[in-house]
């Protein structure tokens, strides 16, 4: 009996544990929401390093090869990382699972916003996909959809399914871990709202009209935007818009992003009396894991309140 228990216990010892599932995340906030959900069975991999533009960003041989040895492969998608897009139907990605989290059930989307003077305007959070329209042949709404924390806990739930259907030994600590991070994001939500309430009605300018979601969200009052939603470079008549608008409104800052030069930034602001800041989007500055995504909007408030406040 002794000897038998001995060569089951071998056995089992021999016997490979089950291999998780190879998992990559696109940019920095997407890389914070997957690690969250992941939790302790295993981090995702990052493909973009938050100090790059995920408009313009291109990829390596040896990243593309990673993408086509994934399990699978969460972005935002809808255009946002234009050269993943393009990649996810190749030959070279064939057959591997991408997830794109902009599409995911729950996620609310906005229209993208035209020229670089915007009209104060209400938006409702609906949860048609199809509202927005075709943008330069390839965005259909705004992809910036993580900056709203509600479309966050729904990405993470959509990220809990999918690994869940990757990784079925796992699948519930995958669904515990996104509503714990639902939770987490529901406490930052109430400090942040908090937070920029005094400044709500302080109008300003950002670099590239990425942030219409926390704006939204937060009812901050931004009056335009230097670059459009694909952060192309503005035209002459554009950056003339924009500089009398701050006049008009008596714009309290313009904000860059570290994933662009500043220069345009510099010249636009010069001679209005506005203020410069920094916003970040991606997270250039966040060590990537399940705490960044929270650290990202947290430092989108203290970077807007700092600016704005009297």
């Amino acid at each position: 009996m002794r000897f038998m228990l001995s060569v089951l216990a071998l056995a089992l010892a021999a016997t490979p544990a089950l291999a998780l599932p190879r998992v990559i995340a696109s940019v920095v906030p997407v890389h914070g929401i997957v690690s969250a959900v992941m939790g302790d069975t295993g981090q995702p991999e990052l493909l973009l390093d938050g100090s790059l533009s995920e408009h313009r960003a291109k990829f390596t041989p040896q990243q593309i090869a990673a993408l086509g040895q994934a399990d699978v492969v969460f972005m935002i998608g809808q255009g946002l990382e234009a050269k993943l897009s393009q990649l996810s139907g190749s030959e070279a990605v064939n057959g591997k699972r991408f997830v794109e989290l902009a599409l995911a059930p729950g996620v609310a989307t906005l229209p993208i916003r035209e020229g670089g003077a915007w009209e104060a305007h209400d938006h409702d959070h609906g949860h048609d996909h199809d509202h927005g329209h075709d943008h330069e042949g390839v965005l259909r709404f705004d992809p910036h959809v993580w900056l709203d924390p509600v479309n966050a806990k729904a990405m993470a739930a959509t990220v809990a399914a999918a690994l869940a259907k990757a990784d079925p030994p796992n699948a519930a600590a995958y669904r515990a871990n996104a509503e714990a991070f639902a939770a987490s994001l529901a406490e930052e939500e109430t400090r942040i709202a908090a937070e920029l309430a005094p400044v709500r009605d302080q109008p300003y300018v950002v670099f590239h009209d990425a942030y219409q979601y926390f704006e939204n969200r937060f009812g901050l009052s931004a009056a335009g935007s230097i670059s459009d939603v694909s952060a192309q470079a503005p035209s002459a008549e554009r950056l003339a818009e924009v500089r009398k608008k701050i006049t008009d409104v008596k714009a309290k800052c313009v904000f860059r992003e570290p994933q662009y030069d500043g220069k345009l930034v510099a010249a636009v602001v010069e001679g209005t009396g506005a203020r410069q800041g920094v916003l970040d989007p991606l997270g250039a500055s966040l060590t990537p894991g399940p705490d960044a995504y929270r650290q990202l909007l947290g430092n989108l408030a203290a970077s807007l309140k700092d600016c704005l406040a009297p």
